[in-house]
């Protein structure tokens, strides 16, 4: 269950003690409030690795585009440790007017996946992610497995579909030249990531 602490120094002690054990933590600040996802399991950080690397197959590397398995992102440049997120994927295309700042982001990505957690609903950082101009969101939940997708639209992050297994539609993205489907296999169901030019697949 999640915890708030409003002791500063016992405050103090957590996050020196999380920064100990879990030195490469996957931490958010959420407009001043410390925000601790669970520790992604192997499971999780295969599928970032497999999307990942079939997006960097799908942009221009060489003109500029870029592709991040995790990042920091924020609304400012100054400060921004008080308010960022760290999607689990990001794509960065050359036309994107965010700028780099070496530890973080100031602007959102073109395209940002969220794999979900246990007791986490990133869901709760689409209002974010459409502040900073992110253009589209996957989400990949596992339980039960789904794949929503989100794209920017008057501002906001509306949903434009959801791929499950009572319903394997396939979502278009609207940043890459790339579709998703949740489909059946064993011991768990695959992300299928198809190339729409060329008809290249990738699973995750």
């Amino acid at each position: 269950m999640p915890v708030v602490i409003y002791d500063p120094v016992y405050e103090q002690h957590v996050r020196t003690e999380r920064d100990r054990q879990f030195p490469n933590n996957r931490d958010e600040v959420w407009d001043g409030v410390l925000v601790m996802p669970p520790m992604p399991n192997n499971d999780h950080q295969f599928v970032v690795t497999d999307l990942a690397l079939a997006f960097a197959s799908a942009v221009d590397r060489s003109a500029g585009d870029r592709v991040l398995a995790g990042a920091n992102v924020s609304d400012r440049d100054a400060g921004w440790v008080n308010n960022y997120r760290e999607p689990d994927v990001l794509v960065y295309l050359a036309g994107n007017r965010a700028k780099n700042a070496g530890t973080h982001w100031v602007g959102g990505p073109d395209l940002a996946v969220e794999i979900v957690s246990p007791g986490e609903d990133p869901r709760q950082k689409l209002a974010f992610y459409a502040k900073v101009s992110t253009r589209e969101v996957l989400i990949v939940d596992r339980d039960p497995w789904a794949l929503e997708l989100y794209q920017l639209r008057g501002g906001a992050l509306v949903h434009a579909g959801t791929s499950d297994a009572a319903n394997p539609a396939v979502l278009a993205s609207g940043v890459l030249p790339l579709t998703f489907q949740l489909r059946p296999a064993a011991p768990r169901p695959t992300v299928l990531v198809t190339h729409t030019a060329d008809g290249r697949t990738w699973s995750a």
